[in-house]
């Protein structure tokens, strides 16, 4: 078994040495491949990345310009050969050491998906305005879509790939998270969730989703429950 975890990255100088070496230090009972997207970056991340290929073995995509996280992902999805999916973020917002506890949770249903619960409770001051917009694009997905879970946008989401082909994902933004989950709730799929540690950032650190992202999360999620 293996499983293919694909970093999108966006002017991440800062974090991305990090988030590579805590992503080789979590030890797996399946094989880890890394994909790493990065996505039209200016601020040096590139050659990080380029000086980090001689440390660690993973796989190296550039975007020459910035085309966003949807579009990312499903450019290192075209190239995985996992049995599993996953993104990681590379803003240490996410910790790899909750990985396995996703993995522990899938079973052999091929329509299961599992995602991470951030606990948007835990979370700062500084983050309750994206606890608000988080948790409302939350609530209508679960009314619109007959769905009970807690956190609609977290960036851990495991899938089968063969579930992630029936989307025909179309997203090049963070409208993404909601449309990944919009459209395997239409397939049939079934969402469970995971408790995960998370450690949020603001826009002065680097934050990159806004205010417009929201809107557009918000339109996705409309448009996949009343179209065919």
């Amino acid at each position: 078994m293996k499983l293919s975890i694909i970093i999108p990255v966006h002017n991440e100088a800062k974090f991305v040495t990090e988030t590579l070496k805590r992503v080789y230090q979590i030890s797996l009972n399946v094989d880890k491949e890394v994909i790493v997207i990065d996505d039209g970056s200016t601020d040096g991340t590139g050659e990080i990345l380029a000086d980090l290929r001689g440390k660690y073995n993973f796989t190296l995509i550039r975007h020459a310009t910035n085309l966003g996280k949807g579009m990312a992902f499903r450019t290192g999805f075209n190239i995985a050969t996992g049995d599993f999916v996953i993104i990681q973020d590379a803003d240490l917002e996410y910790h790899p050491k909750d990985i396995p506890k996703l993995l522990e949770r899938i079973d052999d249903d091929n329509s299961v998906a599992v995602y991470g619960d951030r606990g948007q409770s835990k979370w700062p001051k500084f983050g309750y305005h994206y606890v608000l917009g988080a948790r409302f694009l939350t609530i209508v997905f679960n009314i619109l879509y007959g769905q009970k879970i807690k956190d609609l946008y977290t960036c851990y989401k495991l899938f089968r790939p063969n579930d992630i082909i029936k989307m025909n994902l179309q997203s090049t933004g963070f409208e993404f998270e909601a449309e990944v989950s919009c459209q395997f709730v239409r397939n049939g799929g079934k969402i469970l969730e995971v408790p995960i540690d998370y450690f949020p950032r603001d826009k002065n650190q680097g934050k990159h989703i806004g205010l417009k992202d929201a809107f557009w999360g918000l339109f996705t999620i409309i448009k996949y429950r009343f179209s065919h």
